[in-house]
């Protein structure tokens, strides 16, 4: 699809976190190559954000794509996805990666069997210290980040057990992109993931564009 109006454009590096603005109507088109962990507030009411239950739960089903909604736990639609170019699934159920998670993975023997890595590849931190940094000044503590919308994570599960499992299912160079509209003024949120289970190395482009 095409849009006008680009407002400002940003490059975002590996493993950072970066936050701003949406009034209602504007877009935000995300592009990459890995895994982008994205989260929305109402920007009059901070306490209501997204919510990954909701979104699954009134939209019955686990993976959203164009035309879907962003819900939040009140109910309320925050984003419509305009545009999904990605070949595999988003998830709505893995959570924010972070370096406690990693050790405790790494303490139960299970680094290399979740993240398919050498430990000594374990990134100093993750998406719950991208994504609390740059949500502080807003004073939204760690406690209030809701677990995120993992774009470009796609992961397996398994259909008998229920098993989570990564997947090496990526976007292809030079990168896939979302699309998503605000329904209300946002405060938006994301982290470029460091991407462990593929060995991430690549940013991320964020690129905002006037309501229609």
């Amino acid at each position: 699809m095409t849009l006008k109006n680009v407002l400002w454009e940003r490059q975002l590096p590996r493993n950072t976190g970066f936050v701003f603005d949406l009034a209602a109507g504007q877009s935000v088109r995300i592009t990459s190559q890995s895994i982008i962990d994205f989260v929305c507030f109402n920007r009059e009411n901070l306490r209501e954000r997204f919510d990954q239950a909701r979104t699954k739960a009134n939209q019955r089903k686990v993976f959203i794509s164009t035309g879907d909604l962003l819900v939040s736990k009140l109910n309320n639609t925050l984003m419509t996805i305009l545009e999904d170019t990605f070949e595999g699934h988003h998830d709505l159920q893995e959570g924010m990666c972070s370096r406690k998670r990693h050790e405790l993975a790494a303490a139960r023997g299970l680094w290399e069997k979740t993240y398919g890595r050498p430990v000594s590849e374990m990134p100093p931190h993750g998406c719950t210290e991208n994504l609390s940094g740059v949500l502080a000044p807003y004073g939204i503590p760690l406690e209030d980040i809701p677990s995120p919308f993992n774009i470009f994570q796609h992961m397996i599960i398994h259909q008998d057990t229920g098993e989570l499992e990564h997947s090496k299912l990526r976007p292809k160079p030079p990168g896939a992109h979302v699309t998503l509209r605000a329904e209300m003024n946002l405060l938006t949120a994301l982290s470029v993931c460091p991407d462990t289970s593929v060995g991430g190395t690549t940013g991320a482009t964020v690129a905002v564009f006037a309501a229609d």
